[in-house]
């Protein structure tokens, strides 16, 4: 679940946070996280005591408008993995000096990759990304380490103070990122997998969320006070790709940090496309309903035509001529624009209906912080939609 949402578009976020505001959005972070981890929480709960949320789409809407909104929704992993796709090619390219060839050889190679290790057992992918999640934490932990912060200032930035419209523009954009909707469909079908089945297996899965959340948000708090100790110092406004502070940070600390910090984001880019494109692999026969629900080889053709349709970057490159950079700011937008706002009034419905629930249906504290979560959805949607659809089809920012 962290791997899904911990990935490049969240490493240039968490950057430009420390560049632009220092340590000051260090606050963001925890409360994206607790945001992330209340909505999960929920999405578990109906998994445990009721049904995924796909069934639950399928129950109350019926099959065809539900595959109908699973089969829209799919359009944003796709779109997602198009960008994340693009930034491990862009990455390697980068990482070893390799522009001459080209991004676009090694976006096809990351999807060929991402099948591969997607059409693994669940075990067998959970044990990759958990310990791919836990080098990350290391590697930025140990640049931020490097980077001699200010420990007084960083303690400030856990309190909200001095917001201006542009850093609570930031904040939404952390939390907007850390609140990943495909996450509340997956939960839900995936406490099954991990044998979590009645009231007395929820500690065990609030356990398994508060490590991944903190492991996440931790990482996160490191690359936002790397960027705040050393970019921001050294004179730095802005950030041009999210490749832009693994060289700055090569110019104050040496060329190691620019090649672990590069590291860190194309594994972080790499691990969220398989769970991911997973969402979609589940969504779309939970909707269909009947032997398509548990259908392994519909699963996996779903899984890999997804993938195979992400991996085609270097065309959306070609023919809408949007740059890495753009698909990287713009198809997360696209999701929080669409997705977020669709899923979270879904989540919202199945975890107070009774008739699915019976009597763990969400309290008001619950219901406070999901109608923040579709607040938000709507505010993005309302802000953001219009300038979002309209750079996608003319050629980016």
């Amino acid at each position: 679940m962290v791997a899904s949402y911990f990935g490049s578009g969240s490493v240039f976020i968490a950057s430009s946070a420390g560049v632009r505001f220092g340590y000051t959005l260090l606050w963001a972070v925890v409360g994206a996280v607790l945001l992330g981890f209340v909505a999960q929480d929920m999405s578990a709960r109906l998994g445990i005591h009721g049904d995924s949320l796909g069934a639950f789409a399928r129950e109350k809407l019926g099959s065809t408008l539900a595959t109908v909104v699973m089969v829209l929704l799919s359009i944003g992993c796709v779109a997602w993995t198009l960008e994340l796709t693009a930034a491990v090619g862009k990455g390697i390219v980068v990482l070893l000096d390799l522009q001459a060839l080209g991004w676009e050889p090694f976006a096809y190679l990351t999807g060929l990759l991402a099948i591969v290790i997607g059409v693994l057992s669940y075990d067998a992918v959970e044990k990759i990304m958990v310990a791919m999640m836990f080098a990350l934490l290391v590697t930025y932990v140990v640049v931020a380490g490097a980077s001699s912060p200010d420990l007084t200032a960083v303690v400030a930035g856990f309190a909200p103070t001095g917001l201006s419209t542009g850093s609570m523009a930031l904040a939404v954009s952390i939390l907007g990122t850390t609140a990943l909707w495909p996450n509340f469909f997956l939960e839900s079908r995936l406490v099954e997998e991990k044998g979590w089945t009645d009231r007395s297996d929820i500690p065990t899965m609030r356990r398994d969320l508060a490590i991944g959340y903190a492991v996440g948000g931790i990482t996160t708090i490191a690359i936002v006070i790397a960027a705040a100790a050393v970019l921001r110092p050294a004179g730095y406004e802005q950030l041009e790709t999210f490749l832009t502070p693994g060289r700055a940070l090569a110019s104050v600390l040496g060329e190691w940090a620019m090649v672990v910090f590069l590291v860190g984001t194309l594994t972080a880019a790499f691990n969220s496309i398989i769970p991911i494109m997973w969402a979609p692999a589940y969504m779309i026969p939970e909707a269909l309903g009947g032997e398509f629900a548990d259908s392994t080889r519909l699963f996996k053709g779903l899984y890999v035509g997804g993938v195979a349709l992400g991996s085609l970057s270097p065309l959306v490159h070609q023919y809408l001529g949007l740059s890495v950079i753009d698909m990287i700011i713009l198809f997360p937008a696209y999701n929080g624009v669409v997705g977020l706002p669709i899923t979270a009034v879904l989540l919202f419905w199945a975890v107070n209906d009774g008739d699915i629930m019976g009597e763990y249906t969400n309290g008001w504290k619950l219901n406070v912080v999901n109608s923040a979560l579709i607040l938000l959805a709507i505010y993005s949607a309302w802000s953001a939609g219009r300038f979002v659809i309209n750079a996608i089809f003319t050629g980016g920012l």
